[in-house]
C-alpha cells in the first residue's frame, strides 16, 4: 500500500498542472461544503439560543386559567408551588425563569402597534443578558419600575427614543381595560421574527397591567442541562403534576398562543396547566431550518455532481494519456489488480489532499466572516433571528466533507482505472497519442 501510495504522489507531482487545476477545484467545492455546512448549523445555533431565551425555556409549564368557560388567560395561579414539584422532579434542571405573558397596545405620541409582552425580572435572567444586544440605553436598567424594552424596528416606528415614555393598554384578565405608563429604558438591535412583535417590560410593571398578584405567572421556562431530555422531561412532569392534583390540558404540539380559540370553546373553569417543548413553542418557525437544510442538500448534490462528472472526464484523458505507460508497466509482469488500484489509490489521493486543503480553507473564510459581523439584508434577518452571518462549522461537518467528496472520487475513478487495467500490453504499448 505504501508502494502504491509512492507511486500515485509521483504520477500527480509530474502532472503537476494537472493535478493542481483538479486539486483546487476540489479544495474549492470542500470549502464551499464547509461553509454550508458551517451556515446551517449556525443558523440552527442561533436561532435556538435567542428562541429559547425570549419566547421559550426548553419546557415550559404554562397554563389558561378561566374566570368564566368562555374567557381565558395565559396565567398560572400558585407558581411556587407548580415549581416546587418542578424541582423535586426534574433532577435535570440547570435553572428556571418564570415570565409574565400579554397582548397589548403600545401607544406613543405618533403612532401605536399590537404587540406581545413579556414580563422579566431582568436579575435573574442571565441567557437574556447574552442574546439581547442593545443599541440604545442600558439593559440592566429594566430592572427599574415602570420600564420597558423595545426593538429599533419597533422604535422606529413608534417614533421614539430611550427616555420616552409610552403607554401600554390591554384588557385584564377579568376583562376590564387597564393601562400603565412605562418608559423606554433600552432600544435592542433587531431580532428578525422574535423582535417583530415582542417587547419586554419589567415584571411589576406586567403585572399591574394585568392587576395580577405576585403568586401569578405566565409561564415557567425551564433550562435544562441537556436539551436532548427535553422531551422526557416533559413527559415525566405531565405524570407527576397529575399525581400531585393538577388538571392539565390535552397535550397539544402548538404555541401557547395559539391555543386560545380551542381553550375558549372547552367547558370548564379554574387552572390547568400546559406543558410544551421548545419545539413545539417555535414550530411556526421550524420550517425555516427545514428549508435552509433542504436548500444546502440541494447545493451539495449539485456541487458532487459538478466534481464527480470532472473527475471522471480527468480520469479518462489520464488513462488516455498514459495508454503506453499502462502497456509498459504491464508488459513487465503488473498484474491487472495492480494497475486497477495505482489509478484508483491516485483519484484518492488527490482527493483526501484537495479537501483537506479545502476543509483548511473552509475554516479559515469562517473564521473571518465571524470576525468581521459582516451584514444581512432585513429580510433575511428575519429568518436568521440575527443582524449578521453566524458560521459555525463542526468537526463532524469537516469529517463529513472530506470523507464524502474523497469517497466520490475514489468511487468515480474505478470505472476509468478498470479499463485502463484490462488493456492489452501489446496494444496498450503500440498505442500513439
Amino acid at each position: 500500500m505504501i508502494q502504491l501510495l509512492l507511486i500515485a504522489a509521483r504520477s500527480l507531482w509530474q502532472h503537476k498542472r494537472r493535478t493542481f487545476l483538479l486539486g483546487g477545484a476540489i479544495a474549492g467545492v470542500t470549502g464551499l461544503l464547509v461553509l454550508l455546512a458551517g451556515v446551517s448549523v449556525g443558523v440552527h445555533a442561533t436561532m435556538l439560543e435567542s428562541a429559547t431565551t425570549l419566547m421559550t425555556g426548553h419546557v415550559n409549564v404554562a397554563g389558561f386559567y378561566k374566570v368564566t368557560a368562555g374567557q381565558s388567560a395565559p396565567v398560572v395561579t400558585d407558581y411556587e408551588k407548580v415549581l416546587a414539584v418542578v424541582e423535586r422532579e426534574v433532577p435535570e434542571l440547570d435553572f428556571v425563569v418564570q415570565r409574565g405573558r400579554g397582548w397589548a397596545a403600545l401607544i406613543s405620541d405618533t403612532g401605536s402597534t399590537q404587540i406581545g409582552i413579556g414580563g422579566v425580572d431582568i436579575a435573574h435572567e442571565t441567557g437574556f443578558k447574552k442574546v439581547v444586544r442593545v443599541s440604545s440605553g442600558r439593559l440592566e436598567d429594566l430592572a427599574k419600575p415602570g420600564s420597558i424594552l423595545i426593538f429599533e424596528k419597533q422604535a422606529e416606528k413608534l417614533g421614539v427614543k430611550v427616555g420616552d415614555t409610552l403607554t401600554v393598554s390591554a384588557p385584564t384578565f377579568r376583562g376590564t381595560s387597564n393601562t400603565v405608563d412605562v418608559t423606554v429604558v433600552a432600544i435592542a438591535k433587531n431580532m428578525g421574527l422574535l423582535s417583530q412583535f415582542n417587547i419586554f417590560m419589567q415584571d411589576r410593571a406586567l403585572r399591574a397591567l394585568y392587576q395580577m398578584n405576585d403568586r401569578a405567572t405566565g409561564a415557567l421556562h425551564l433550562y435544562l442541562k441537556d436539551l436532548g431530555e427535553a422531551k422526557a422531561v416533559q413527559e415525566r412532569l405531565r405524570t407527576s403534576l397529575e399525581k400531585a392534583g393538577y388538571l392539565l390540558l390535552a397535550s397539544d404540539p402548538r404555541a401557547f398562543w395559539m391555543k386560545f380559540e380551542s381553550v375558549n370553546r372547552e367547558d370548564w373553569t379554574g387552572q390547568k396547566l400546559d406543558l410544551t417543548t421548545w419545539e413545539e413553542e417555535i414550530s411556526m418557525i421550524q420550517w425555516t431550518l427545514t428549508a435552509i437544510d433542504g436548500l444546502s442538500a440541494v447545493l451539495i448534490a449539485v456541487l458532487m455532481v459538478i466534481i464527480c462528472v470532472g473527475i471522471m472526464n480527468i480520469m479518462w484523458i489520464t488513462v488516455r494519456e498514459r495508454t503506453h505507460e499502462i502497456g509498459t508497466l504491464r508488459a513487465i509482469g503488473m498484474q491487472r489488480t495492480r494497475v486497477l488500484a495505482m489509478f484508483v489509490t491516485e483519484g484518492f489521493l488527490l482527493g483526501l489532499v484537495g479537501t483537506s486543503a479545502g476543509a483548511l480553507l473552509g475554516l479559515v473564510v469562517a473564521f473571518l466572516l465571524n470576525a468581521l459581523k459582516v451584514p444581512v439584508p432585513e429580510a433575511v434577518q428575519l429568518f436568521l433571528m440575527n443582524d449578521h452571518l453566524v458560521v459555525l462549522p463542526t468537526g463532524r461537518g469537516i469529517f463529513t466533507a472530506i470523507t464524502l467528496i474523497t469517497g466520490c472520487i475514489t468511487a468515480v475513478s474505478v470505472i476509468p482505472s478498470f479499463l485502463a487495467a484490462r488493456m492489452k500490453p501489446i496494444t496498450a504499448m503500440h498505442h500513439i497519442g
